[in-house]
């Protein structure tokens, strides 16, 4: 058995276990990830269309994907999960996603402090060059480090 304290933080993982909370059931996907971030997939899905005539997926399970992405970058940059709180999670639409497109959420955390982590990430459908969505944020930790 691996000793604990070189068990790291898997994402892939981590959502295979969650398949059924929200991002499970929005159908976000596992792409790939480094030391302090991670790539999400949202595939279209016409069921998370905002407005049928137009097509265009809502932008709530957008920002539940990011979300996802950027507490998975806090914990890969920490090598381990601790609960947090997201505090503040500001998106800025540049523009709709392409109907029919899948989006891609990147999510990187940047600084950690000892009580709050600090992350910014933007989606796209295709061109990292042209993104739909860019986000910034914080989270807190919920529990103090023993």
């Amino acid at each position: 058995m691996t000793p604990p304290e070189t068990i790291r933080f898997d994402p892939e993982e981590f959502l295979r276990f969650g398949a059924n909370g929200h991002a499970g059931r929005l159908g976000v996907r596992y792409e790939a990830h480094g030391e302090d971030w991670v790539d999400l997939a949202l595939p279209y899905n016409p069921a998370l269309v905002g407005d049928p005539e137009s097509g265009v997926l809502a932008s709530g399970p957008i920002l539940a994907m990011m979300d996802v992405a950027t507490s998975l970058s806090i914990w890969l940059k920490l090598g381990m999960f601790r609960p947090h709180a997201t505090l503040d999670l500001r998106i800025d639409y540049l523009r709709p996603a392409t109907p029919g497109r899948t989006v891609i959420g990147h999510g990187q955390c940047y600084r950690i402090t000892r009580s709050i982590s600090f992350i910014r990430g933007q989606a796209h459908d295709g061109d990292p060059g042209d993104p739909l969505a860019h986000v910034a944020g914080t989270y807190m930790f919920t529990e103090a480090l023993p």
